[in-house]
């Protein structure tokens, strides 16, 4: 803690993630008396040079490119957003709101302790607004809402996804505004506004009224192509043949908060030109809500041995 100016909960946070070894070896015991060679493993920040599109004393804001992890997940993780928010912020800079890795845009991150727990709080309250951009399958004409109880899925043996509807879930209501309809990619533009928070909450309500984000190696695919992806054996062709684009076409566009100014901040990235990574509709091959879509056309669902 004197070495390097920790607190006793930073201290006790290390020991408990393995970060402090004795003589080689991870001790876990906080209490434990220790002789030896003492190694402490500490996060150095290493900046690709994605600098935060607006700051202020108290929190940083970035745009995250698809692809890249908010925090790394492990020792040898090469590069996170955690990267960028402690080189520019400091070590005492944090994230404090989920975005996933596929998901590009707003990552919010705070520069200080006092400003970490407002923040964290404001986003479990509800006090600040969020809105996503989305390249969907399908023509949508007009607004609409989904209200649908979202449940953690405790079985991934019939299904990868991560949750699913479920009457025994949690309350849940995005409301969905289309923006611009491409007729050569048969793919829409949307607005997303989740009203509440729940895991994957836009990707499962777009799932489940059979629009899919395009992209999605989750929600939309079959078993197999769910699988393949989790275990980093899906090609970059076949992710665009089984699920429509070759990243996930879902962008955190938009946050709306008051610290001690009322703030609305609204990402750089241009996503609209994000239907560049989208595969042509005759090239497509995938299931959306039990039909399977192939060549922009619904066929009957195969089995699993045709699949």
């Amino acid at each position: 803690m004197r070495t390097f100016g920790m607190s006793q909960a930073e201290a006790q946070r290390t020991i408990d993630r393995g970060r402090l070894l004795c003589n080689g070896e991870t001790l876990p015991d906080k209490s434990a008396r220790i002789i030896g060679e003492v190694e402490v493993v500490i996060f150095e920040p290493r900046s690709r040079g994605r600098e935060p599109i607006f700051s202020t004393p108290d929190f940083l804001l970035f745009d995250k490119p698809g692809g890249v992890l908010v925090h790394p997940k492990k020792m040898t993780t090469p590069y996170s957003m955690l990267d960028e928010v402690r080189h520019y912020g400091g070590q005492k800079a944090n994230a404090v709101h989920r975005i996933d890795k596929e998901t590009s845009g707003l990552l919010l991150a705070s520069r200080h302790k006092e400003a970490e727990r407002y923040l964290k709080g404001a986003f479990e309250r509800k006090a600040i607004q969020k809105s996503y951009r989305a390249w969907v399958t399908g023509k949508i004409e007009y607004p609409f809402s989904v209200d649908a109880p979202i449940l953690l899925n405790d079985d991934y043996g019939p299904i990868k996804h991560k949750v699913f509807i479920d009457d025994r879930g949690k309350r849940a209501t995005t409301t969905f505004l289309p923006l611009e309809y491409d007729a050569d990619l048969d793919a829409t533009l949307l607005e997303c506004i989740p009203h509440t928070g729940r895991t994957h909450q836009i990707r499962i309500h777009l799932f489940h009224v059979k629009h899919p984000i395009l992209g999605d190696p989750i929600y939309g695919t079959s078993y197999e192509t769910a699988e393949a992806y989790l275990e980093e054996r899906l090609s970059e062709e076949e992710r665009l043949e089984k699920t429509g684009a070759s990243r996930l076409l879902l962008h955190a566009y938009s946050l709306e908060m008051e610290y001690q100014n009322r703030y609305y901040l609204v990402s750089r990235d241009d996503f609209s030109t994000a239907k560049n990574c989208i595969c042509p509709p005759e090239r497509r091959n995938f299931n959306i809500g039990g039909e399977w879509r192939k060549g922009g056309v619904y066929i009957r669902k195969p089995s699993r041995k045709e699949a």
